[in-house]
């Protein structure tokens, strides 16, 4: 028996097997879940094979955050699939390179806009795009990088995590008296999709190499995985608008 038995689930932002929405969902599925992906345009193709890859073949569903119509018919759509939701692992992210790097203060507005409205707005439209499928009681868990500092490289993407936190901690408090639970997983750099786009990425591999307490392994997301599938769960029955790092200790040392 799993600790995911009989939940239903969707996982928003599956694009390869070295994702951590990938690990989230398999791990999902051999807790007991029912999985639904999504994904879109040209992301869309490749997260429909990445699906085949999973222990059962999961479907997916068209849903770009940007587009008000894909979020208005998210609801009905997923009834094709699922009678309704237990869970929502929000793993979206995105800022346009002009938007990353050095250079933060000259970065144009347009670019920090996207940045904010693909990595932090969405958590909040998502979310809400979900309410009429959520029961007595729901999760949502997103996925974050350490944004309690400055990074370097990281740009308006670090600035859009803070953003995204805040987020988190907002919708906790609007939707705990509905049951709902919203908390992230703050995950060391991993080699997905995402960190490869981000300029300058070895310089976070370096680090943590360096000072992480238990060690970090760049490719495993395996343990983000795991916790992303336990916030899932009734064993946190009492926590919202909660981080929790998993980057081998990381945040908590020094030099």
């Amino acid at each position: 028996m799993g600790i995911l038995d009989g939940k239903k689930i969707l996982i928003a932002g599956v694009l390869t097997e070295a994702s951590i929405a990938f690990s989230a969902a398999r791990i999902a599925q051999e807790q007991g879940a029912t999985v639904v992906l999504s994904n879109f345009g040209r992301a869309f193709s490749l997260c429909q094979r990445i699906a085949k890859r999973l222990p059962q073949e999961a479907p997916v569903v068209e849903l770009d955050v940007t587009d008000t119509e894909h979020l208005s018919t998210l609801a009905e759509r997923l009834r094709e699939h699922v009678d309704g939701l237990d869970g929502v692992v929000h793993s979206i992210g995105f800022a346009p390179q002009e938007a990353m790097g050095e250079g933060f203060p000259e970065v144009a507005w347009e670019h920090a806009a996207t940045a904010f409205q693909v990595s932090s707005w969405s958590l909040a439209s998502l979310t809400q795009a979900c309410r009429p499928l959520f029961g007595d009681t729901a999760s949502v868990v997103g996925l974050t990088f350490d944004a309690t500092v400055a990074w370097p490289v990281y740009g308006w993407m670090g600035a859009a995590k803070a953003a995204l936190e805040s987020t988190s901690r907002y919708l906790a408090r609007e939707l705990g008296p509905e049951g709902v639970r919203v908390n992230l997983v703050a995950a060391g750099p991993l080699r997905t999709m995402a960190m490869k786009s981000i300029p300058g990425s070895q310089q976070f591999e370096e680090a943590w190499e360096g000072r992480a307490p238990l060690g970090w392994s760049v490719t495993d997301t395996e343990p983000a995985g795991k916790a992303v599938a336990a916030l899932l769960s009734d064993w946190f029955p009492a926590t919202t608008g909660e981080i929790v790092h998993v980057d081998g200790g990381f945040h908590a040392v020094g030099v």
